[in-house]
């Protein structure tokens, strides 16, 4: 069975994706390994992790490369940070997370895959770790709140990377309002400082979640 890469350390396997495992033999959630040609790869679940949906769904500028540093905003246990491990192997993932529940799973993994860098923090807080991180490239945001995109606006002020990606969840924001004019009133906030390059709803991977992929004006 053969892999076909698509993007920089994305592979596609029979319909499906995988990214060529940092740490053989060990998995983050469950996920599928397959091994070829003397490789192995992680099977990237879209219904567990938004990028891989994204990426189902048709996303055409990824941001990712071997050597990129990704400031990670809303980490949890870790699944999609695990797979960009192992896309920017000879880089850094800098997991920000603020629940220590979630913290607890994180660090295990990062323990496996260690260009994972853990940190209890909250990212409306950017200040209380800017001093940890070195360069960033990409700031990859998940993190389910109220002010999405201040929280990303804040964050990319003090970072200055090239790329972000926002990962809206209108049910966070507004559990009333319709979800387009959430998606439209947050994506508004972001034009000043971002050019949108491509908008993806993510359905039927994940309801109410709109990937918004950024590049810095």
């Amino acid at each position: 069975m053969a892999a076909k890469k698509v993007h920089p350390g994305v592979y596609r396997f029979r319909g499906g994706l995988a990214t060529l495992n940092y740490a053989p033999g060990f998995r983050v959630y469950d996920e599928k390994l397959i091994r070829a040609r003397g490789r192995e790869y992680r099977m990237w679940d879209p219904y567990r992790s938004k990028l891989s949906a994204a990426l189902l769904k048709g996303l055409k500028s990824f941001p990712f490369a071997e050597d990129s540093s990704v400031l990670y905003l809303g980490a949890s246990s870790g699944t999609t940070p695990s797979h960009l491990s192992d896309i920017c192997c000879q880089g850094f993932i800098y997991c920000v997370e603020c629940s220590k529940r979630m913290m607890r799973e994180l660090i295990p993994v990062s323990m496996k895959k260690n260009n994972m860098i853990p940190i209890l923090a909250d990212a409306n807080r950017p200040q209380d770790y800017m001093h940890t991180i070195a360069s960033v490239d990409v700031l990859y945001q998940d993190v389910a709140q109220k002010n999405q995109s201040e929280i990303l606006l804040k964050n990319a002020r003090i970072f200055k990377p090239k790329h972000a990606i926002l990962l809206i969840k209108a049910r966070s924001i507004n559990a009333v309002e319709n979800p387009k004019k959430v998606f439209r009133e947050e994506i508004n906030q972001l034009k000043g400082d971002f050019r949108v390059r491509e908008k993806i709803d993510l359905r039927p991977y994940d309801k109410d979640h709109v990937f918004v992929n950024l590049e810095r004006k």
